[in-house]
């Protein structure tokens, strides 16, 4: 009778601990800067690749902000996913309804054992409040309140790993007018500090100018924050190939002492839908771009896991992948654990 009851007992805890929220089971770790490498609690490095969503916002109006959304993302290898919050749609939807649409995302992540990098999803020049297309306008006051708002609501969330002050400052060759790297840190110095200040642990990721692509001030002036990390997009087109030394110059040299993720890479071929500079290049891109990271340890993550967004990486809503897809698909699976 006593073994009957101490075997109910166990099999009673072990079938609690299956009904167990996911997230219960795979508390992700704790992500840190330390050197040039992110790092989990226990020291050791990890490396980051995965996938960009569309925007929240856009995919829970067409009903495919959902559990399988995420499992899919899962199925492909991804261990980060990157949420562009555009700043219309955030006023669209407004503060409290979109951050429970961000809860949700976050949610599903950490119950598939994902990190999340929240990105303020504008094109343009902040400084001046001038920008590439209408739905990327914001303020500065705005951008500040969005990040002293993310920081407050996600402050002790290790899921949310990255805080992306602003997806890609640019001047678009002088038509949005100036704006010097000393004011763009300035900038991204005050933000870093609104996060801090508001009990952020998320690590900030600053992106350069020439849409995220150069990186080249921070070698005589960066950033005057630590535990940061910095951001390239370097697609296809910005350079000619041979691209690696080309890289190395303009950004990957940053990874000599700071810790470095391409939060937008791809490629699409010139007759696939909605295909546009900087995008369009074949596999070769993405056989360079995988072996350049993997060389240095550089985190990445493709644009983008939506079929009518460009370069797309699949065609349907049963995830067929595109030619694109099927690459990234394969790069992040087999690097999986490594």
């Amino acid at each position: 009778m006593k073994f009957y009851s101490w075997s109910l007992i166990i099999f009673c805890l072990f079938w609690c601990l299956g009904c167990l929220p996911l997230s219960a089971q795979n508390k992700v770790s704790k992500i840190s800067v330390v050197g040039n490498q992110f790092v989990k609690e226990d020291g050791s490095k990890y490396i980051f690749r995965g996938l960009n969503t569309s925007d929240p916002e856009r995919l829970d109006t067409m009903g495919r902000w959902n559990e399988v959304y995420f499992d899919e993302m899962k199925k492909w290898g991804a261990n980060v996913v990157r949420f562009p919050v555009h700043p219309t749609a955030w006023r669209r939807r407004g503060e409290m309804k979109y951050l429970q649409l961000l809860d949700k995302g976050v949610k599903w992540a950490t119950e598939r054992g994902m990190y999340v990098i929240m990105d303020w999803h504008s094109i343009g020049n902040l400084k001046n409040e001038m920008y590439q297309h209408e739905r990327y306008e914001t303020t500065k006051k705005e951008t500040f309140e969005f990040w002293r708002t993310i920081a407050k609501h996600y402050k002790d969330n290790p899921t949310v790993a990255f805080y992306e002050l602003f997806n890609e400052p640019t001047v678009y060759n002088g038509e949005l007018g100036t704006c010097s790297w000393a004011e763009w840190k300035t900038l991204n110095e005050e933000m870093i500090t609104i996060i801090r200040a508001n009990g952020g642990k998320g690590i900030p990721l600053v992106a350069g100018f020439n849409w995220a692509y150069d990186l080249t001030e921070i070698a005589n002036n960066p950033i005057n924050a630590t535990g940061i990390a910095y951001v390239s997009h370097p697609y296809p087109m910005k350079r000619e190939k041979p691209w690696e030394e080309k890289w190395t110059q303009d950004w990957g040299f940053v990874k000599e002492k700071y810790p470095l993720i391409l939060t937008e890479i791809g490629f699409c071929g010139p007759e696939d839908p909605g295909a546009h500079i900087p995008v369009i290049s074949d596999e070769s891109y993405g056989d360079a771009i995988t072996k350049y990271c993997d060389q240095k340890d550089i985190s990445w993550v493709v644009w983008v896991f939506d079929p009518m967004w460009a370069p797309a990486l699949y065609t349907d809503w049963n995830f067929t992948p595109t030619r694109h897809g099927v690459y990234f698909k394969k790069a992040m699976n087999d690097r999986k654990g490594k």
